[in-house]
C-alpha cells in the first residue's frame, strides 16, 4: 500500500458543470452536439478512424462466347428428350386402353354366345356367373325398372 501522505497530495478534481439533456430532433442537431462535445476539450486527442478499404465486386468469370446459342442447343436437346419420353408414355397407355377394350369385347361376345346356347328354358343367373368367372373383371349393365318422361 502507498503511504497515506501521498494520497493527500493529489490535486482536487474540478467540479463538473451540470449538463442539460438535449435530445436531437434531426441529423443536423445530432452532429452539432457531437462537435460541441469535441470542442469542449481541444487538447484531448480525437480518435480518427482509418479509411476502410472500398468494396469491390467479384471479378466476372471467364467470358464465354455464344452463350445463348449453347443454351439454345441444350434446351432443344432437352425438349426432344422430353417429347420422346412423353410419346413413350402415351403409347404405353394407349396399348393398355386397347387391351382393356379388347378384353371387354371378348367378354361381351362370350356372354352373348352363352345366352344363345342356354336357350329359353334355363335361368339366366347360372350362365352369367360362369361367364363372369371366365372373363375376370366385368361391368354388368343394369336395366332401369322405370322409364322417365312418360
Amino acid at each position: 500500500m502507498a503511504c497515506p501522505a501521498a494520497s493527500s497530495v493529489r490535486p482536487p478534481r474540478p467540479k463538473k458543470e451540470p449538463q442539460t439533456l438535449v435530445i436531437p430532433k434531426n441529423a443536423a442537431e445530432e452532429q452539432k452536439l457531437k462537435l460541441e462535445r469535441l470542442m469542449k476539450n481541444p487538447d484531448k486527442a480525437v480518435p480518427i478512424p482509418e479509411k476502410m478499404s472500398e468494396w469491390a465486386p467479384r471479378p466476372p468469370p471467364e467470358f464465354v462466347r455464344d452463350v445463348m446459342q449453347k443454351l439454345d442447343a441444350e434446351f432443344q436437346k432437352r425438349l426432344e428428350k422430353n417429347k420422346i419420353a412423353a410419346e413413350e408414355q402415351t403409347a404405353k397407355r394407349r396399348k393398355k386402353r386397347q387391351k382393356l377394350k379388347e378384353k371387354k369385347l371378348l367378354a361381351k361376345k362370350m356372354k352373348l354366345e352363352q345366352k344363345k346356347q342356354e336357350g329359353p328354358g334355363q335361368p339366366k343367373e347360372q350362365g352369367s356367373s360362369s361367364s363372369a368367372e371366365a372373363s375376370g373383371t366385368e361391368e354388368e349393365e343394369e336395366v332401369p325398372s322405370f322409364t322417365m318422361g312418360r
